[in-house]
């Protein structure tokens, strides 16, 4: 699916007083041997129901202003039917390091902490959330999203985690995390989601969101005339679809950038293809 160059433009969601945003502070991790300052959005009317919320976990938290986060959620939540969930917003700490694949790190050492990072979403942040608010248990019901690096983070948790969560969303994904060093005979090599997510085995259920814009970067590899960013993102969908699994959206935003601002304005359309009724 492409965008048209129409949504270039600069949108302004008008502002919502009905989704509230709270505040864990200083939300530690044993695991991480750091704390957070997490935010969570909560839907209309949150605390004049009773029935459990689905949770968006989000990478790159801090991010929110840039993304016209709580504007983005009024606006396409009363424009759309869309299921009530809420939201879970984390900064980066150690980017670096916390965001990566969990099975290795990259040639350079980066991603060292991806599996701790995995372990304090699943083993610590999600039962304090489930302590604190009404949240669903079905995996179908937890996703998990994030942006460049925090993208493919967020696809590494959701694919190790399959009976935790049901859909990723991966804004302009840094799918080119490698095992070893970039080789110009084999430009498309050692790719490190690509193979973790090639040995499989398929994990039914999962649903796939990803985005890409002809911007993001300038480098071709390979060649080909196509982007790295958009080149290592349809690969991998091609591997997921050589797997099973069908339940895979492509969004390709012409003339989008590598940033908050092309992100911000494609996030309802994620919002509606994960939530909507």
């Amino acid at each position: 699916m492409k965008l048209s160059s129409i949504i270039q433009h600069v949108f302004t969601f008008p502002r919502s007083r009905d989704w509230t945003k709270e505040q864990l502070r200083g939300f530690s991790s044993k695991r991480l041997g750091t704390s957070f300052d997490i935010e969570v959005y909560l839907p209309p009317a949150y605390h004049k129901s009773s029935k459990p919320l689905r949770i968006l976990f989000l990478n790159d938290g801090q991010d929110a202003e840039a993304l016209q986060l709580m504007a983005c959620l009024g606006s396409t939540y009363a424009k759309s039917k869309l299921q009530p969930f809420m939201l879970v917003a984390i900064p980066a700490m150690d980017r670096m390091h916390t965001y990566g694949v969990s099975v290795q790190a990259d040639y350079k050492g980066r991603g060292s902490k991806a599996r701790p990072y995995g372990l304090f979403i699943t083993k610590e942040l999600l039962p304090e959330l489930k302590e604190r608010y009404r949240v669903s248990n079905a995996p179908q019901a937890h996703s998990f999203a994030g942006f460049s690096l925090g993208g493919l983070s967020a696809l590494d948790i959701v694919w190790n985690h399959p009976d935790i969560f049901g859909q990723a969303g991966v804004f302009s994904g840094s799918l080119w995390w490698r095992s070893e060093a970039f080789d110009a005979k084999f430009p498309d090599a050692n790719r490190i989601m690509h193979t973790q997510i090639k040995k499989g085995p398929m994990k039914p259920g999962l649903r796939f969101w990803f985005q890409t814009g002809t911007l993001d970067e300038t480098e071709d590899r390979n060649n080909n005339g196509v982007i790295d960013s958009i080149d290592d993102t349809q690969d991998l969908m091609a591997i997921l679809r050589q797997l099973g699994y069908k339940a895979i959206e492509y969004v390709e935003v012409e003339g989008g950038e590598h940033n908050p601002q092309t992100w911000g304005r494609v996030l309802p359309q994620f919002l509606r293809w994960g939530f909507s009724q």
